[in-house]
């Protein structure tokens, strides 16, 4: 789908070997990071969204290592490197504080920022991702390690990625499927006391029929101060969205509904003495 933003500001930044690609939407405001899921980009991910967001705010978008405009290297994909090459980005781009949206592979890489580099984090939306491998149901991470280029033959991630890719061959397709698959491989995840300890407002947003346990999203919230009775002790400034219908393919796939509750949590001023549990 076309964007509807007109004349987004777009570039290059040489980041930890890659030429990562950015745009530039919108003014005003704490500027809001957006950060793409697993074999999506900017455009399939937050192409919909992104008009919506950018009313009245400054949008910051970027391509992952190996997906969309930036080129892919000699190097696996992980959080920690995916979040030094953002931190990196930020700061050629002279940005200090932001608010965070991650979907995925994304909300991994929002989380780590919040706890690894809280100064750089106003507020945070993770979406469709866990703080821990046993939130996740199982079957997602395993189709995904055998997964070639022939099972997504046809399909809108196969034709955006020979579009607009720095090497639009089904060879580095396949390059990028097979990292994928290896995704922070062996990972333990954050621990609660972590979860516990991240500095900012966290809005926490899930499908209901998500690779996500929606026990695990419960807990998570648990952990940023949420499931209270909230008319008697006040609305915690972390908060939970479970989207009715909805996949973890499909996790933003409701851009009325998404925007209206990611809106909502960013421009809501924090609760009177909130801080950071």
């Amino acid at each position: 789908m076309d964007r509807q933003t007109p004349n987004p500001e777009t570039g290059y930044v040489p980041v930890n070997g890659l030429e990562m690609y950015y745009e530039l939407h919108g003014s005003g405001g704490t500027p809001l990071l957006l950060l793409h899921g697993g074999l999506f980009d900017i455009e399939q991910q937050f192409g919909a969204l992104i008009p919506g967001l950018s009313d009245g705010r400054r949008v910051i978008a970027t391509d992952f290592q190996g997906h969309g405009r930036t080129n892919d290297i000699d190097c696996p994909l992980n959080t920690q490197d995916l979040a030094a090459d953002v931190v990196a980005l930020l700061e050629h781009l002279n940005v200090g504080e932001v608010d965070v949206f991650g979907f995925s592979v994304g909300g991994a890489v929002a989380l780590h920022l919040a706890i690894k580099h809280p100064e750089l984090v106003r507020k945070l939306i993770v979406s469709s991702v866990s703080f821990h491998p046993d939130g996740d149901r199982g079957g997602n991470a395993a189709a995904v390690t055998e997964m070639t280029v022939d099972m997504i033959a046809g399909t809108p991630m196969e034709e955006r990625y020979l579009a607009v890719s720095p090497h639009p061959d089904h060879e580095h397709l396949q390059g990028l499927l097979t990292k994928l698959g290896g995704y922070d491989a062996g990972s333990k995840g954050w621990t609660d006391d972590e979860i516990r300890g991240i500095q900012a407002p966290t809005l926490i947003t899930v499908g209901d029929c998500d690779m996500i346990k929606l026990e695990h999203a419960v807990r998570f919230l648990q952990l940023r101060g949420g499931d209270v009775n909230g008319d008697f002790e006040g609305v915690p400034a972390s908060q939970l969205a479970v989207f009715p219908g909805t996949t973890h393919f499909f996790g933003l796939a409701r851009t009325s509904l998404v925007l209206d509750v990611v809106t909502t949590f960013l421009d809501a001023p924090p609760p009177s003495g909130w801080q950071a549990l």
